[in-house]
């Protein structure tokens, strides 16, 4: 190989996408953890309570798929699931931010707490905390524009 190959190759070497290894493992097991949880939780509320509260148990089961959604698209590589992450944890902010303030400041309207309920109280608030960690570890590992054609 000349070293003109080598340039022209260099340039089109896609970066090793890093989303899902070292701390995004972490932040992958909890997401999945949330997915579980909420999956069991909406399930619960749906299949016994969803009369005594629809629009709670409904935000729960929303809240389960962006939970699905955002474990899945963190553990598969490539820019495509780059973006469908960045997606759902932007959702799963905008859903805690807008959950929690009804929820804290209109309590009549969800007699039945979801995950977001109150910032995620009932989860140690780690679900407001955990779209603000995603972001950042999204942010952190951006794929490269040399990684576009890939996923």
């Amino acid at each position: 190989m000349t070293g003109t190959e080598t340039e022209a190759n260099a340039g089109r070497t896609p970066q090793k996408d890093t989303r899902n290894t070292g701390p995004g493992r972490l932040l992958i097991a909890v997401y999945a953890v949330f997915a579980l949880s909420a999956t069991a939780r909406a399930g619960y509320q749906i299949a016994t309570k969803f009369a005594e509260a629809p629009l709670a148990h409904i935000l729960s089961a929303f809240a389960a798929v962006v939970y699905v959604v955002a474990t899945i698209s963190l553990a598969k590589p490539g820019r495509t699931w780059f973006k469908v992450s960045l997606a759902a944890v932007l959702v799963e902010l905008l859903g805690v931010l807008v959950v929690g303030a009804i929820s804290l400041f209109d309590p009549v309207a969800f007699p039945h707490d979801t995950v977001w309920s109150l910032f995620g109280r009932g989860y140690g608030f780690v679900p407001l905390m955990l779209p603000v960690l995603g972001l950042l570890w999204l942010n952190k590992r951006r794929p490269s524009k040399a990684n576009s054609h890939s996923g």
